[in-house]
């Protein structure tokens, strides 16, 4: 590039965040991950659908969708946080080129880096690592600590604070689209979606399929954590199970009704990473009681 042409906004954010950076280099395989719903819809057609139509992963500035909070939007915080992350570079930049959410799976989880944000992840080729930032904690929190694959010094920082799997996630920011037939090694499912429609879906998609061990708790383990979101959603939590066991699917099936909140439902989905996680995914043990077994149906 000549001194004469002007950089492109993630040359811009990357190196803002280089600058901002330090430690050695990024242990090497350790992998990306883009958790996610993969059951939820766009309007009146499904997110996977949608997905293998356009080909790219879109940002929430674009889907309008999110696990977390709805503020992409100019001035929002979302919009706020990643002018001060990424020093301006994507302030006047159209939707389409801002940057792409992740984690990195620095735990070696089966159910991706950040199972907060989703039962299901994309796993992401080693490749977009040299175009990703990183920073600790979560950037809703206005953090100063932040890497890049050559400098990373957050691992350590991370461990330290020995928070569990969906509050110690380190962020990750892919600048530049991300391709599911370049950039995704594969989509890694929860099991409960199996014989289902985002089965279905998801095979229109240009990149494998994996499935993970699975989400499973019952009701009964439940209850025994009601001081962990709060009465209200172990409640809802047992209105919505399926004989008496809840699972990705049977949340995502409350969620498409509309009959609930989408935030209650979101600390539902909480109760159930958290308790209900598959062995080796950062959550609590297993409950060694549970019989719960997948409640999915052919079609939803």
């Amino acid at each position: 590039m000549s001194a004469d042409t002007p950089w492109s906004p993630q040359d811009t954010a990357l190196r803002h965040v280089a600058a901002r950076s330090s430690g050695a280099a990024l242990t090497a395989g350790l992998k990306l991950t883009m958790n996610f719903h993969p059951d939820r819809v766009l309007g009146a057609q499904h997110l996977l659908r949608r997905m293998a139509e356009d080909g790219v992963y879109f940002s929430q500035f674009v889907t309008g969708t999110s696990n977390g909070g709805l503020t992409a939007r100019p001035g929002g915080d979302r919009w706020r946080w990643e002018s001060r992350m990424f020093g301006g570079a994507y302030d006047h930049a159209p939707a389409q080129e801002r940057p792409i959410y992740g984690a990195l799976n620095y735990r070696h989880s089966v159910a991706g880096g950040a199972p907060r944000f989703g039962s299901s992840h994309f796993r992401l080729t080693d490749d977009t690592l040299e175009r990703t930032t990183f920073c600790y904690p979560d950037s809703s929190t206005e953090p100063s600590a932040f890497a890049v694959a050559s400098r990373f010094a957050l691992i350590d920082m991370a461990e330290a604070d020995g928070l569990d799997a969906l509050d110690g996630h380190i962020e990750a920011h892919v600048h530049g689209s991300v391709r599911f037939d370049r950039d995704v090694e594969a989509l890694v499912l929860d099991p409960s979606y199996r014989g289902t429609d985002v089965e279905k879906a998801a095979r229109g998609l240009s990149c494998p399929i994996e499935w993970h061990p699975g989400f499973r708790l019952t009701v009964g383990h439940l209850r025994q954590h009601a001081d962990y979101r709060g009465l209200e959603y172990v409640e809802l939590g047992a209105e919505i199970a399926v004989d008496e066991c809840l699972d990705p699917w049977v949340i995502g099936r409350a969620a498409r009704t509309g009959a609930h909140d989408a935030q209650a439902l979101k600390k539902v989905w909480h109760c159930l990473a958290r308790f209900g996680a598959p062995p080796s995914a950062g959550g609590a043990a297993p409950d060694p009681t549970a019989t719960c077994c997948s409640v999915n149906a052919v079609s939803d």
